[in-house]
């Protein structure tokens, strides 16, 4: 077995495709030739877990936060220690991050399974089955107007949000030839004009549609349009879940369920005003939760029907606004949010690769405590 063994399984696990654009996911460092025998999981790639990998003679280490993040101009023992070393002692790094998160199975669903949801879906859904993007480039003052052409077409539909478009300026130039009648300038002469690039998304059954409205509304003989299919992501995917909680519970009596299941002591929690005067206080029928650095989609939880929000850490005004929503907001803290799921991840690679020791870090520890 090779380490590309291992970056394929995590693939199939955890498709890269459903990374953050911003994230940085897959085989970062190392010999995708070399013998794979024994994978190390952890949150973080420190110096102890470093040490812990080459103490247990370890070929690939699968740290969930990508070492390599931003992008490095050197990888030397000053400017890149950990990537560094690893790389000299033969060491291969994965990562999977956003890609677990969002995939089916991955970390927002165990934490789902934390909380005991039934029926969940994402909070933020991968992508959409069935739909493309359409680019035109329109003169300024028609933007409106072919904007409102596509709308009317059926585009510019997301969830249920209407009218949704994305606008960017730019110049465009062109030449018109023999028998043209160019909307601007002369045929026979080279023309640089200001447009803005209208950008809509659309069900793919109402492209032509849509694309044909765009040509009745523009001025252009021969207006730009340019149609990409959006990526099929499997069922399930996307940031944060949401369901029904098959055993309902008081929030206390969920807290209490996730401090158990994570391992954890204490976490932080915000709570209605009304919650401190009820006696009896009402079950949380519905919940959601998303890991990490997620508590922004506190919105999307409470439009979904959500009372309770299970997340990592969420700002503090936030927290206030959640609050005084009616909802309850629990913090596990970052790294405690993800840390359940390696057991799962764990799990599936030895069910993919039988032949391959998978072992979860002993050394991993959450950066921050409190005292």
């Amino acid at each position: 077995m090779h380490v590309q063994d291992v970056a394929a399984a995590l693939e199939r696990i955890a498709p890269s495709a459903l990374a953050a654009e911003w994230d940085n996911v897959g085989l970062l460092a190392g010999d995708a030739r070399a013998e794979a025998r024994k994978c190390l999981l952890c949150i973080d790639l420190t110096p102890e877990v470093l040490s812990e990998a080459f103490a247990a003679k370890a070929q690939v280490v699968m740290a969930y936060h990508p070492p390599i993040f931003k992008a490095l101009r050197r990888v030397t023992a000053d400017e890149a220690p950990l990537v560094f070393e690893a790389v000299r002692r033969g060491l291969s790094v994965c990562s999977v991050h956003t890609a677990l998160d969002a995939a089916p199975g991955g970390t927002n669903d165990v934490l789902a399974g934390m909380l005991g949801l039934r029926d969940t879906r994402p909070l933020t859904p991968a992508g959409a089955d069935d739909e493309c993007k359409i680019v035109t480039f329109v003169p300024p003052r028609e933007l409106s107007a072919v904007a409102e052409a596509a709308f009317c077409a059926g585009a510019g539909r997301i969830g249920n949000y209407f009218d949704c478009a994305f606008f960017a300026h730019g110049v465009g130039t062109f030449c018109g030839g023999e028998g043209t009648h160019p909307a601007i300038g002369r045929a026979g002469r080279h023309e640089a004009v200001e447009e803005m690039r209208l950008e809509v998304v659309a069900p793919a059954g109402r492209a032509a549609d849509v694309c044909a409205a765009i040509r009745a509304a523009h001025s252009y003989e021969e207006p730009v349009l340019d149609v990409y299919p959006l990526r099929r992501f499997p069922p399930g995917s996307g940031m944060g879940r949401v369901g029904a909680v098959v055993r309902p519970l008081s929030a206390a009596g969920l807290v209490r369920r996730v401090k158990r299941a994570a391992d954890v002591a204490r976490v932080w929690v915000a709570e209605p005003a009304s919650a401190r005067r009820t006696k009896t206080p009402p079950r949380v029928k519905r919940a959601a939760c998303a890991a990490g650095s997620c508590g922004d989609l506190w919105r999307q939880a409470l439009r979904a029907g959500a009372t309770f929000y299970l997340t990592g850490e969420m700002r503090h005004h936030d927290a206030l606004a959640a609050a005084r929503e009616g909802m309850t907001v629990v913090c596990l803290g970052h790294s405690h949010s993800e840390r359940p799921a390696l057991a799962e991840l764990a799990r599936r690679l030895r069910v993919e690769l039988p032949g391959l020791r998978v072992v979860l870090s002993r050394r991993d520890r959450d950066p921050l405590r409190i005292v």
